[in-house]
């Protein structure tokens, strides 16, 4: 099929009123993805080809500069921002490399929430269920890519938001080193934690995405056997409180692991007490989002998502001194961290404790922060680390539910062929 026959059909789906596309995809651009596609498929025709992404159809989340246009950060304050006056690097990889792109997709107002909701655009239906959210922060950008608005989508990751999402659509979310991906003309939420990873139907279109817009060579993903394979099962905080339908599905997952050879051992995880008492002064990303939010909020506070607001709020309590302490310690903390797996491939766990709430009864506000810290727990930690993470779908009956893969600062590339590994292994 061509490019730009693909493309139709994505912007078909869309375009539907019956789908999800206009809570998904806040701007389409038709026009210019109709040239972009004639353009690949042009190429395919004379032979040429600029490498694994040219022809992809792919969307990019609000809060991505786009020449011309404002960045919103799905919020109605940024919407009569000065537009834009280069595209955000990442975007200018994805189109040196031939991506079609389709859409800007919708998100959690300024990425603060694992939730996904936004009460200024709408929040897009989960495809497993539409009453339920889609997860956060890059909301639209899982709806789209399962829902095949697009191929491949790309969001932002500070403590779970392209995880998170994937997990609870049924997709895959990749969570890079932070240091990999230029995070540049992307509207931060918190300088110390934002990194930008992909969101698609397979470890492999994540792999392409994530390698684009790293500057990387391509290479071809090659699936690792599965038998041999070390993981780490993390002990404590995060094998908690799991609903019965994660648990279940963890349980098979880990059976079907032992079954073809993987190594399962309970790794204890001593350094969580000294991360929940570095994050007890108040977190990175609060304080950092207050410094960027605080003048909206003196002039335009009425105007934030509720449940945003009162989480950028927090940040006003943070003393500079506490600060530079929480970022000495989590430096040392990082450090450590890599020391202490460094005889495994990777951890392995849920992604998310719980499958996708209801819309309706994260209305309230109570519920709505007992499940958004729910959601984050499992995937906000390796951000605090610096790890690098992938959530793949476990198969099973009932409501989308992740495996989150965790690997060592720097060993993406490992991380993706051991993915994609599992990932053959879960669909024989």
């Amino acid at each position: 099929m061509s490019v730009r026959d693909r493309l139709d059909q994505a912007l078909a789906r869309i375009a539907d009123p019956k789908g999800e596309g206009a809570r998904a995809c806040l701007t389409v651009y038709a026009d210019a993805a109709r040239a972009a596609a004639d353009a690949a498929d042009a190429r395919a025709k004379s032979g040429i080809s600029l490498g694994c992404l040219d022809g992809a159809i792919v969307t990019v989340k609000d809060l991505f500069d786009v020449a011309g246009e404002p960045t919103r950060a799905g919020s109605r304050i940024m919407a009569d921002a000065p537009s834009a006056s280069a595209d955000a690097p990442v975007v200018r990889r994805l189109r040196a490399a031939g991506a079609v792109i389709v859409a800007k997709t919708n998100m959690t107002e300024f990425a603060f929430s694992g939730v996904g909701m936004n009460p200024h655009y709408g929040t897009p239906g989960n495809p497993a269920e539409r009453a339920r959210v889609p997860g956060g922060s890059s909301s639209g950008a899982a709806v789209a890519a399962a829902d095949r608005m697009c191929e491949i989508a790309i969001g932002t990751d500070t403590g779970g938001s392209t995880r998170i999402p994937a997990a609870l659509c049924g997709i895959v979310g990749f969570k890079p080193s932070q240091w990999r991906v230029p995070t540049e003309g992307a509207f931060p939420l918190s300088y110390m934690l934002d990194s930008i990873g992909p969101l698609a139907r397979s470890v492999a279109d994540c792999a392409n995405a994530d390698a684009v817009m790293a500057g990387e060579d391509f290479a071809a993903l090659e699936p690792a056997p599965v038998a041999g394979l070390r993981l780490g099962i993390p002990q404590g905080m995060l094998l908690k409180d799991f609903d019965n339908t994660v648990g279940t599905r963890f349980g098979a997952a880990k059976k079907t692991l032992t079954d073809a050879g993987v190594r399962l051992t309970d790794q204890p995880m001593p350094l969580f007490d000294a991360m929940l008492a570095v994050n007890a002064k108040g977190g990175f990303a609060p304080a950092e989002a207050y410094s960027i939010h605080r003048d909206n909020l003196a002039r335009r506070a009425n105007e934030f998502d509720p449940n945003v607001r009162a989480r950028i709020e927090r940040g006003a309590k943070l003393s500079a001194a506490d600060y530079v302490e929480m970022a000495r310690e989590r430096a040392r903390l990082v450090r450590a961290m890599d020391a202490q797996l460094a005889g495994l491939d990777a951890l392995a766990l849920p992604t998310t404790p719980i499958t996708a709430p209801t819309i309706a009864e994260m209305e309230d506000t109570h519920t709505f922060n007992a499940n958004n810290m729910l959601l984050l727990r499992n995937t906000s930690a390796w951000n605090f680390f610096d790890m690098c993470a992938i959530s793949i779908p476990i198969p099973g009956a009932g409501l989308p539910v992740g495996l989150m893969l965790v690997a060592r600062n720097g060993h993406d590339r490992r991380l993706f062929d051991l993915a994609a590994g599992i990932e053959r292994l879960f669909a024989a």
